[in-house]
């Protein structure tokens, strides 16, 4: 069965070439020129996924992402932001929202494609031999796709749960930016160096008081620090 995406963009030279490549590539597309238009789709037609514009009328991007992350019926539907807004600050606080990726405009078709084919993947059910994974009050199911921090879930986009996977099962190794793509992203999904470091920050923030176990080493990458387990043990009551 092919995958629904709702695609919601005020621009319909956008809304045409994305249905375009899209439906070329097997998706079934439905498209939407306003917010408000695409929380009421959303509920109706379940998409698969959706690619949203952050600089919508009336109700912007962000307060849509931020309404369907508080639905119990429309949180679990992956969102690509598309926005011409490159600043880091737009970009994480959409992160913050629950949003799964994000392109700027311009945009290439095929990498829009191939970050949609990517996401939807991530979503699949995972092996069923993948074992749970802990460091200090981190712990992680890969089956059940789910994070504690302190005990408390930590709620995580697909791409910065793929990240935290790769630190949390590997602790004290370096990952350049390069390793980080190939893990968190499939290998046909097309992103720079730059989109490693914005899902990292966003990572950060929502790790609160453990932000700085997540090291960056200059020049080289990232790394989960060895010693910080043992640190976060004394933390404990």
């Amino acid at each position: 069965m092919s995958k629904k995406v709702l695609v919601v963009d005020d621009d319909p030279d956008i809304l045409t070439l994305v249905r375009y490549n899209l439906e070329k590539e097997g998706f079934k597309i439905s498209t939407v020129e306003s917010g408000e238009e695409a929380i009421e789709k959303a509920r109706k037609i379940k998409p698969d996924l959706l690619i949203l514009d952050l600089m919508l009328p009336g109700m912007n991007g962000l307060e849509v992402c931020r309404l369907l992350k508080a639905d119990s019926g429309l949180k679990h539907i992956p969102v690509i932001m598309l926005t011409a807004k490159g600043e880091e600050t737009d970009i994480v606080v959409g992160l913050e929202l629950g949003a799964d990726d994000y392109l700027t405009k311009p945009f290439s078709p095929k990498v829009l494609a191939a970050r949609v084919r990517a996401l939807l993947r991530r979503g699949e059910p995972l092996s069923k031999t993948e074992i749970k994974l802990s460091f200090g009050p981190i712990a992680l199911d890969p089956e059940r796709h789910e994070v504690f921090l302190d005990s408390k879930e930590l709620v995580l986009t697909a791409t910065e749960f793929n990240l935290l996977k790769c630190f949390v099962a590997r602790p004290g190794r370096l990952f350049s930016r390069e390793d980080l793509l190939k893990q968190a992203w499939a290998d046909d999904t097309l992103v720079v160096d730059r989109t490693v470091d914005v899902h990292i920050l966003g990572l950060r923030k929502k790790m609160g008081k453990h932000a700085d176990w997540l090291e960056t080493v200059r020049g080289f990458g990232y790394r989960l620090k060895a010693e910080a387990a043992s640190a976060g043990k004394k933390d404990e009551p």
